[in-house]
């Protein structure tokens, strides 16, 4: 395992001065109801079973989220969303998401982004999704055991699919359309399913819903499974 990117790596990134700005930013002015807690405010690396079958690609950490928590989709409603769904399709011991330290652990599941800063506004810019580029394409390369890939939202699964390009993996002409539960299977033996992101934007106005969020793990469940 010595031979992956060391969390030191990601978590030291200083690549982008905008998102180390806004990171740091936020780490030090807090929201008012985490103005007790310390703020983790770097570069959230990825986590979870490094022979998974399952791969879950994310947008980025949320401010107030794993910005502060320092893992992923953590202490926000959309790893509540997220970590409920993963338990009940079995990739997660437990359905609860609070902080580094709550004995969550992956199941045949690993979980990266396609940025590993909070950006403003919750948008990465294409220098800045370049630039986190190198880590997952070092993820990608070491996942042997890949079977299903779940995008979280479209940026998600335009960075997978550019990633898989510059390895030298082949994806389908013409390129795919990003949709929610809708599979693409891949010459390597991999299956791409994208999923609507379970952020706010989507669960409050009903885009997203836990029994559609659920069909998506349980199909990835049947992919690895087949």
């Amino acid at each position: 395992m010595a031979s992956w990117p060391s969390c030191n790596e990601i978590v030291d990134c200083r690549r982008c001065p905008r998102l180390v700005a806004h990171r740091e930013k936020i780490a030090h002015t807090k929201t008012r109801r985490f103005a007790d807690q310390e703020y983790w405010g770097r570069p959230v690396p990825s986590f979870g079973d490094r022979r998974a079958r399952l791969l879950i690609v994310g947008l980025a950490p949320a401010a107030h989220g794993a910005n502060r928590t320092g893992r992923m989709f953590t202490g926000d409603r959309s790893g509540d969303w997220l970590y409920r769904a993963l338990h009940r399709s079995g990739f997660a011991n437990q359905a609860t998401a609070v902080d580094r330290n709550d004995g969550l652990k992956l199941i045949d599941c690993f979980m990266t982004a396609a940025g590993h800063c909070a950006p403003p506004y919750n948008k990465l810019t294409p220098e800045e999704l370049t630039n986190c580029r190198p880590y997952f394409a070092d993820e990608l390369d070491r996942l042997k055991r890949l079977r299903a890939v779940v995008v979280l939202g479209k940026i998600g699964f335009d960075a997978y699919l550019r990633t898989r390009q510059e390895l030298g993996l082949a994806n389908p002409r013409p390129k795919p359309k990003f949709g929610h539960a809708v599979s693409i299977d891949l010459a390597d033996g991999v299956t791409l399913i994208g999923s609507y992101h379970p952020s706010q934007q989507n669960t409050f106005t009903g885009k997203l819903t836990e029994p559609m969020l659920d069909n998506v793990f349980q199909l990835a469940r049947k992919v690895i499974e087949a």
